[in-house]
């Protein structure tokens, strides 16, 4: 039986970073995906195919837009682009179309030009949005560097005071306590404190809550901060869909003698005497390496694949108590016959290069979190439409397009003994007839969908519950707190078992710093070359 120096538990991109960074340190990595088709939640599926459109519909089935891996330096150390990964520019980032008159705010990457936009729209929040930008973006400066680093409480305030050092104090003089507020209010407060105009608080509100807390969850005041580093990384998609970033993964692995296999679900780790030293998959084939890395769910791994045999009866609890959350949202990712003509901005050259923000008024969103909190699907959701055939015609061609929408908030768990599987259609047409309201020419315009509710996240992607962050991102699950404390370093209670997952810290999203940072650790305690985050 062959014998590896590492194998990692499925091919989602944090387990693809922690894979791509082994090898690169010579280690015989294998790589088992249980799907067909490598990349977790960052892949990309053609659909649609028939006579009519024999090409089909380049599809990503979970992620789409690509910031945070962006600011981390990962894609220029792996050096990516020698594999085939070739990024498109979402610019602007995003945008927001006036609900009930015309007129569109676009968020440049270019600050200058973001205030240009607000002025048409709130010239009463031009000055605010510069404020914000420059009081968030210092903070977050050191704060992305925490996010590169294992996650004491030490580490931690030594970076944020390095970033401090280096790029000038967080606050002025006088205003400690001020900004330590903002940054343990709620991120619902602080963009209502920071802004005038409904639109705007509508806007950054919305895109704060992609990262799941609810606006007036406390010490979430940064999820509306993040913005701030927006203005310095931008937003991409990879050319021909979110897959390709790791597919590029995959060739960069092979490329240094590694492998990765598809179609092989693991059912258990192996241990003996507290110390991994394989896997069984789930037709009973077994492999063998001293290291064994999960980029499985934190509960799947620590209660399914490591088993309550191998943990103590309190550390079983421990995990099982994590708080998953109750769902999150749900998308339908459509082929259509034409781009959506906004009665807002009908003839906006650049309104379809981003993301296109569709949430009138917190009001509407508070409404929407209200049914969400009764187990109830949103009678009017929030939607966040992406348009990728736009800028990239590789995926949709004979002159049709794809349109992704993203809705918020549905709860995995539903009242009154109602099934996803029985009104997943139901709400994904809510979600389509958000478009259409904002967009009147889409209206008949749908050729094919593919609906992906709570359930189907779960069933799809392993994330459980329909959580796409994996576990909740509220402050007493972050940092040192990710997924609980005894394995906030990326290590287990089991010897060499290590984690590398969005259950980690720093938390979901495109970003790798989870596979990154668990790369860190497992070099160090072999003694190898660190990577250092530049």
């Amino acid at each position: 039986m062959k014998k590896y120096d590492a194998i990692i538990i499925g091919s989602g991109h944090n387990g693809l970073v922690t894979a791509c960074y082994l090898a690169k340190n010579n280690y015989k990595v294998l790589v088992l995906e249980r799907d067909d088709t490598i990349g977790g939640a960052v892949r990309t599926e053609t659909m649609f195919q028939s006579k009519e459109h024999p090409h089909g519909f380049r599809m990503d089935v979970g992620s789409s837009v690509h910031i945070m891996i962006h600011q981390t330096g990962i894609i220029e150390e792996l050096e990516l682009e020698k594999y085939g990964l070739e990024y498109i520019d979402m610019d602007p980032i995003m945008s927001y179309p006036v609900p009930t008159a015309k007129g569109v705010i676009h968020f440049w990457k270019d600050i200058e030009r973001t205030l240009d936009s607000i002025a048409k729209v709130a010239p009463e929040d031009v000055s605010n949005y510069r404020d914000f930008i420059q009081f968030w973006g210092k903070i977050n400066q050191g704060v992305l560097k925490a996010f590169m680093t294992t996650p004491s409480t030490a580490n931690i305030i030594s970076e944020i005071a390095k970033s401090q050092f280096k790029d000038g104090a967080m606050f002025r003089k006088g205003e400690q306590a001020a900004g330590l507020q903002k940054i343990l209010s709620s991120y619902g407060k602080v963009v209502d404190d920071a802004f005038e105009s409904e639109y705007m608080k509508a806007a950054v509100l919305w895109f704060a809550a992609q990262s799941g807390p609810l606006p007036d969850h406390s010490a979430t005041g940064d999820f509306a901060g993040w913005q701030s580093m927006l203005h310095q990384s931008g937003a991409k998609h990879p050319k021909g869909g979110s897959g390709m970033l790791t597919q590029a993964m995959k060739a960069m692995i092979e490329a240094h003698g590694g492998i990765v296999e598809s179609g092989k679900p693991v059912e258990k780790i192996l241990i003996e005497n507290g110390k991994v030293f394989g896997v069984r998959t789930n037709e009973g084939e077994e492999y063998r390496a001293d290291t064994i890395v999960s980029n499985a769910h934190v509960q799947t791994t620590m209660m399914k694949m490591v088993g309550r045999e191998h943990l103590e009866d309190s550390m079983f609890k421990k995990v099982g108590d994590i708080n998953v959350g109750n769902g999150l949202g749900m998308v339908i990712r459509c082929a259509v016959e034409e781009l959506p003509q906004y009665t807002a901005a009908p003839d906006d050259a650049y309104i379809h290069n981003g993301i296109q923000l569709l949430a009138p008024s917190v009001q509407y969103m508070n409404n929407a979190i209200g049914d969400y909190m009764k187990k109830f699907p949103p009678e009017n959701p929030a939607v966040l439409c992406m348009t990728f055939s736009k800028i990239d015609p590789e995926v949709a061609q004979d002159g049709k397009h794809t349109l992704f929408a993203w809705a918020q908030w549905h709860p995995y768990e539903l009242a009154n003994g109602m099934h996803w599987d029985d009104i997943r259609e139901r709400e994904a047409q809510k979600i389509y007839d958000v478009v259409v309201k904002y967009a009147p020419n889409m209206e008949d315009k749908l050729i094919d969908w593919y609906i992906q509710s709570p359930l189907d996240i779960e069933r799809k992607h392993g994330l459980l519950r329909g959580n796409v962050m994996h576990v909740e991102m509220n402050f007493d699950q972050m940092f040192m707190f990710r997924p609980i404390p005894e394995m906030s370093q990326y290590e287990t209670p089991i010897q060499n078992l290590y984690l590398a997952s969005a259950s980690c810290h720093p938390g979901g999203g495109v970003f790798g710093a989870a596979g990154h940072n668990a790369a860190q650790v497992i070099l160090k305690n072999n003694n190898r070359k660190l990577f250092s985050f530049r």
